[in-house]
């Protein structure tokens, strides 16, 4: 009889998922001026040498928590129209930005006290930009777009009155602003408003 192979990462994979839900969860409850090393030692159940080994500081936990969220292995929707993929992925991030416990956007709130944070969340925005683009692609290859029509600026005018009624306005949710947003932007895209010059 063979003994069980160990799982790669193995204790260490453990203690940072452990702390990455103890700093999520006191980032959530407390806010950022109250996250410390020690709560989150404590919360996570590891010794504070060890977060502080590993991490740093609260900047460097954040960086981290931020980090890993680009490991997994999200797609964008794919409901077989430009204007219903946005509405989808519109209607992701308001449940995101919504959510209770508000994780998204104290993590959000927390990259513009942290300089780690800020670089990671850039870092984060950047791969599900690029994850988001097959949506324009997709698009263009059914004959919905005209060819060489860019897809960060499309991608932007879609999904941004959600984030600035949620956050900058800080407007209770609509339930219409997601498909009203990715009309409107699916609109203007196929008049070639979207077009590289």
């Amino acid at each position: 009889m063979t003994s069980p192979q160990r799982r790669p990462g193995g204790r260490t994979a453990r203690v940072r998922t452990q702390v990455h839900e103890a700093v999520l969860a006191e980032l959530a409850e407390h806010g950022y001026d109250a996250l410390t090393i020690d709560a989150v030692a404590a919360r996570a159940g590891v010794h504070r040498t060890t977060v502080y080994r590993r991490w740093g500081d609260v900047g460097g936990l954040l960086a981290d928590v931020l980090d890993a969220a680009s490991d997994d292995d999200w797609r964008p929707p794919d409901t077989g129209s430009l204007q219903g993929d946005l509405a989808a992925l519109n209607h992701e991030i308001q449940d995101a930005l919504t959510a209770d416990p508000p994780i998204v956007t104290a993590l959000i709130a927390a990259s513009f006290r942290s300089d780690k944070a800020e670089l990671a969340q850039r870092r984060l925005w950047e791969d599900r930009y690029t994850r988001c683009e097959t949506v324009v692609t997709r698009a263009v290859q059914r004959g919905e777009l005209p060819p060489g029509t860019s897809p960060r600026p499309l991608l932007i005018a879609a999904t941004a009155p959600i984030y600035h009624h949620l956050i900058l306005l800080r407007t209770p949710p609509d339930p219409d602003l997601p498909d009203q947003a990715a009309r409107t932007a699916a609109q203007a895209a196929t008049t070639g408003a979207f077009l590289t010059s």
